[in-house]
């Protein structure tokens, strides 16, 4: 009976330690299979990706030890847990898994899925780091808006560029050729969506006249947006004389000068005649369109031809100043017979002032505020250039020498009339009326004066 005792409480305890044992063991085990972390760091890098795109998402451990990895997302939810993908979001790859990285790709990128990332190794303690995901959404559009289709030179128009539904926002660039103009931008914000409007004031010249003007997108999501806009500008006729015969050398009497009028303009001068400045235009001169003919010349052909044009824009004009030499003349001339100005401003600064004669527009209109110097604009002088100046000098000596002797006279006959007035001037008394200061009227002073009676017989006053 007593070997089959149970064993009493303390043999009992003794015999329930075995039992204890194993879930012990299993604890220390457990404690020895997570990491402590030492030495280990976690490493990533923010992610920029344009939408639409695939962003790539890598968590990376240095000095690893086989610590577990994983990814989760904004909200907190796993992503990837090592190799393991518990989230049903098929955009989301793994790309590669190691245990020292896990790299994930998310394609088809949009706007939500911007925000923080987070990636944890699991260690004692747990370590985690973020990395954020950018989007950015390129401008959905791109439009040149321009105020008048057709300007007119002189005029200030207004172009508008709009960039819309980008994220940033954009910056804007205006370009007229290669040149850069200054533009003012406005900004408008819709949910986390920006719409840029830049404004561009142009004032147009004809050498505006089928340029491009650009606008240009500075955007981090986008390279070489552009698009552009060509400017069609309206502007009046721009004329040129050019002397066909003689081709060089004097304009002489008896012999032929044919003379040839150009005009450009936009649109094409429509309107082109020949005139005589200040008279009429001779008989005998033949003009067929756009050229005249004068085919024998004589002095009385002397004088300012103008050709003018015009278009819907307005009028201009160039002259050929014409003197005809005798036919004995040798004199060559500086240039023959062009007299011609700018038509604007923007001429002066455009034109080829170097050796092709520049139109001339004698409308005041034409050059407002123009002030022409020798340095700027070497005016071309006219076929008299040679003798017509010395016959001018000879006639302002002959017309100074008749002045003068004109003048000597005048006054050598003022001076002798002044000498003659002055030798009759003054106060002249006689001795007629002596003694008759006293008398009561003129007979009796004439009894009264001295010499009696004998003297009024030899003096004797008739009054008529």
């Amino acid at each position: 009976m007593a070997g089959r005792a149970q064993p009493s409480g303390p043999a009992g305890s003794g015999g329930g330690a075995p039992g204890l044992l194993p879930l012990l063991l299993l604890l220390l085990s457990a404690a020895a299979i997570i990491p402590r972390g030492d030495g280990q760091n976690l490493v990533t890098e923010d992610v920029t990706v344009v939408e639409g795109e695939v962003a790539t998402i890598s968590c990376r451990v240095k000095n690893s030890d086989d610590s577990v990895i994983q990814l989760l997302n904004p909200n907190r939810q796993t992503i990837y847990f090592r190799d393991f993908r518990p989230l049903k979001d098929s955009r989301f790859q793994l790309v590669n898994f190691s245990n020292s990285e896990l790299r994930v790709s998310l394609t088809n990128v949009s706007i939500s899925d911007e925000g923080r990332y987070f990636c944890q190794l699991y260690t004692d303690p747990p370590q985690e780091i973020y990395t954020t995901i950018t989007v950015l959404v390129p401008p959905r559009n791109l439009v040149i808006d321009i105020q008048k289709e057709t300007a007119v030179e002189g005029e200030e128009i207004e172009l508008n560029c709009t960039a819309m539904a980008s994220r940033p926002a954009t910056t804007i660039r205006w370009f007229k050729g290669n040149k850069e103009l200054t533009g003012k931008s406005e900004v408008e914000q819709w949910s986390d969506m920006y719409t840029v409007t830049s404004q561009l004031l142009l004032k147009v010249g004809r050498e505006d006249d089928g340029v491009p003007v650009i606008c240009l997108v500075d955007h981090p999501a986008v390279k070489d947006l552009q698009t552009q806009r060509y400017l069609e500008v309206m502007y009046k006729p721009q004329v040129r004389v050019s002397q066909n015969y003689p081709l060089q050398g004097l304009t002489r009497e008896g012999e032929p000068l044919e003379l040839t009028c150009t005009a450009f303009g936009k649109p094409q001068p429509t309107d082109m005649r020949w005139l005589r400045v200040d008279d009429e235009m001779p008989q005998h001169v033949v003009v067929s369109g756009s050229n005249l003919l004068i085919s024998n010349l004589n002095k009385t052909d002397n004088g300012t031809y103008r050709c003018e044009a015009s278009n819907a824009v307005g009028k201009s004009h160039a002259d050929y100043m014409l003197f005809v030499y005798d036919t004995t003349a040798t004199t060559e001339p500086a240039v023959h017979g062009f007299t011609q100005l700018p038509n604007s401003a923007e001429e002066l600064d455009y034109g080829d002032l170097s050796g092709t004669p520049v139109p001339l527009t004698a409308s005041a209109e034409a050059l407002p505020t123009v002030q022409l110097s020798n340095a700027s604009l070497a005016f071309q002088p006219d076929s008299r250039a040679g003798e017509e100046g010395a016959i001018r000098s000879v006639d302002h000596a002959v017309v100074g020498g008749v002045v003068a002797v004109v003048v000597f006279a005048m006054l050598c006959l003022l001076i002798i009339l002044g000498r003659y007035f002055a030798r009759h001037k003054g106060t002249y008394f006689t001795h007629e009326a002596k003694g008759a200061d006293d008398a009561a009227d003129a007979d009796t002073a004439i009894i009264n004066a001295e010499g009696g009676q004998n003297n009024s017989e030899e003096k004797k006053e008739y009054f008529i």
